[in-house]
């Protein structure tokens, strides 16, 4: 039983209307566009041979609309339950929230003492600019990296002491930049770490006491409708 394993899907919910509209979006509620949906419909029927014995999403309405979705697609909608995990939330981007995304990087750009954001992200890290949202936030109440992090990380112990070493298939649908620093955490050489897509799914599975990453913010299963 020791060396079976877990694996576990990572899917980044289908695009909302504040992706679509280029608006910054971390706890803010927005619904899928009807083409968030429709890729996730795609993004379900290339998944609709893989068994899940389980499927988390964080508490966010756009996650679990979309693994709703996948579950219907993947014919499993009847026999599981969704666990909502408000641990696997995006980062909370405060006052920012809402705001167009050009907009806010411009704010912590200058903050950060960059003339432009292109110069901020060329020369810091994520983890920095999470920090300097928050300090930049006029009421500070966006996340820094390590209020993120130890949240995701919680939810992470958690799932993986359940899961752990149990041969079981993981569904876990969340949001852009907890999968990516999950993705990070576990598989430390981990260096394609570019912007997931929407509806994108990564793979990851556990054995002999190591992650290995099987896919990375990967579409090429989606599948159209016969």
């Amino acid at each position: 039983m020791a060396n079976e394993g877990v694996t576990i899907y990572f899917v980044r919910h289908g695009e909302t209307y504040l992706n679509h509209y280029g608006r910054m979006q971390g706890w803010s509620n927005a619904p899928l566009t009807d083409n968030g949906i429709e890729d996730v419909h795609r993004c379900g029927r290339g998944l609709a041979d893989v068994k899940f014995d389980a499927v988390y999403t964080s508490d966010l309405t756009r996650t679990q609309d979309t693994a709703g979705i996948i579950l219907e697609e993947n014919g499993q909608a009847d026999n599981l339950t969704m666990v909502q995990m408000p641990e696997f939330r995006e980062v909370f981007f405060g006052s920012y929230e809402g705001m167009f995304g050009s907009e806010a990087w411009g704010s912590v750009a200058k903050h950060m003492g960059y003339e432009t954001t292109q110069d901020m992200f060329l020369n810091t890290d994520i983890p920095a600019r999470m920090n300097a949202f928050r300090e930049a936030d006029p009421y500070h109440d966006a996340e820094n990296f390590m209020m993120f992090w130890d949240r995701v990380e919680k939810g992470l112990i958690k799932l993986i002491d359940k899961h752990r070493d149990s041969g079981e298939t993981i569904l876990l649908v969340a949001h852009g930049g907890t999968i990516r620093y999950i993705l990070q955490n576990l598989i430390p050489d981990l260096t394609d770490t570019q912007a997931l897509l929407n509806a994108s799914v990564s793979v990851a599975s556990y054995h002999g006491g190591k992650y290995h990453l099987d896919r990375y913010n990967d579409v090429s299963h989606f599948k159209d409708a016969e």
